[in-house]
């Protein structure tokens, strides 16, 4: 029996968007908001009323006496006795359950800053993933290309040669910058199912299936070249490594409140109704006749800290502290952010200005081994002047490619760091 591959073509975004959808680690992060909801309403019922049921039984199996029949002892005394008790709790006051309040949402925001930071991560990672892919791929074409044309001029340079017209070395140096392209070809085609794998992983594919990159370089740098980017001001606040530490700090805050209302009281209200049934006999409970007395009871239970030998001061303390950090860290946090905007942003116009000036350079260097080989062509220049050219061309090519790759990956950077959303 044979397995069906299954053929997937994807743009970058199209890669994106399917990444967003079906990562492993995405899908954890939207479980981790499920997750924190769900405490946060635990959190919530706390303050609900909490109804219990229970049932007591007792067997006094050694009494001071055995009661007569009827005797109010045996009411006192019996051998067997069962409670079944409903109560109702409510609370009233507890500054815990207030601070719990206002820490539910810090809490729900700490899980969705970690998804969007887990999501712009792997956004960043897929990009670059599909870009080495994209340029093994068209590195494979080039190459392939560059070893038709050289195939062509050896096998006229062999002809020529043949005739007595040429040098033998001249034949040799581009049998040499051939079996350098070819030894290159392998290592690609080699690479470039690797590169494939490592994109199926982040976008939560099957190894087995098979997927086709529909963008080219080309028309990818066109779109990722956005001065607006670099002109633009933006708010360190919205970076997510920002929003994680004013969460850190929001937090600490909360927990500092939180062991300082453990000074306050904590009222509680509770509503109990049992029933009290006693007998002689274990089986006489399962009977008509059985007697039972139904008692209801209410009252209020109130809890406050009188001396802790100091504990309490030195949780409150110790809160402070790490309050005191938490907004330190912010601190520190807003100060590097803001130099690694500009540099990442100084970084993305170098990618850019390096792509203007590298597709200058492959333009020159296209011209300059078109030159050489019609010079080669008609005995002008020699066959080492020719291959010179040719890997200057062919190092031309891949620093054009790398330079495309870098702008892209650079765009990507800046918009993670700015939490730009496409």
């Amino acid at each position: 029996m044979f397995s069906q591959e299954k053929q997937n073509q994807f743009s970058l975004q199209e890669a994106i968007n399917y990444a967003l959808e079906n990562n492993k680690t995405i899908k954890n992060a939207d479980l981790d908001i499920l997750a924190a909801e769900q405490q946060v309403w635990e959190t919530s019922s706390r303050g609900l009323p909490q109804i219990n049921g229970a049932v007591n039984y007792n067997f006094n199996a050694v009494r001071a006496f055995d009661p007569e029949p009827g005797d109010v002892f045996g009411f006192i005394f019996p051998k067997h006795q069962v409670t079944p008790s409903v109560t109702l709790n409510q609370l009233i006051f507890d500054g815990g359950y207030i601070v719990g309040l206002q820490s539910n949402k810090v809490f729900l925001d700490i899980s969705k800053n970690a998804k969007d930071k887990t999501v712009n991560t792997i956004e960043t990672t897929v990009i670059s993933a599909y870009n080495n892919a994209l340029l093994t791929k068209e590195s494979i074409g080039i190459t392939k290309n560059n070893i038709k044309v050289l195939s062509d001029n050896l096998e006229e340079t062999k002809k020529i040669f043949e005739n007595g017209l040429t040098e033998e070395e001249d034949v040799e140096q581009l049998q040499l910058t051939l079996s350098s392209l070819e030894n290159n070809l392998r290592s690609l085609e080699t690479l470039s199912e690797i590169s494939k794998g490592y994109l199926k992983i982040l976008m939560g594919l099957e190894q087995s299936e098979t997927i086709e990159l529909t963008d080219s370089l080309e028309s990818l740098v066109v779109e990722n070249i956005s001065l607006n980017l670099i002109s633009d001001s933006h708010s360190v606040s919205n970076n997510i490594d920002y929003k994680i530490a004013a969460n850190d700090a929001e937090s600490k805050r909360l927990e500092y409140k939180l062991e300082k209302s453990e000074q306050l009281p904590k009222v509680n209200a509770f509503l109990t109704s049992n029933y009290l049934g006693i007998s002689e006999s274990f089986g006489n409970y399962f009977e008509a006749q059985q007697e039972w007395f139904f008692t209801t009871s209410t009252g209020l239970s109130i809890t406050f800290p009188i001396f802790t030998s100091f504990g309490g001061k030195a949780k409150r303390q110790r809160a402070k502290i790490e309050w005191n950090k938490a907004k330190n860290s912010l601190i520190d946090t807003e100060n590097q952010l803001s130099l690694e905007f500009k540099n990442v942003k100084n970084e993305y116009q170098l990618a850019i200005d390096t792509y203007n000036n590298k597709q200058k350079n492959l333009a020159l260097a296209e011209k300059i081994e078109k030159k050489n080989t019609i010079k080669f062509k008609e005995g002008v220049a020699g066959s080492f002047d020719l291959r010179q050219a040719q890997m200057q061309l062919y190092n031309s090519q891949q620093e054009y490619l790398q330079a495309i790759i870098n702008v892209i990956n650079k765009k990507a950077e800046l918009k993670n760091l700015l939490n730009i959303q496409n």
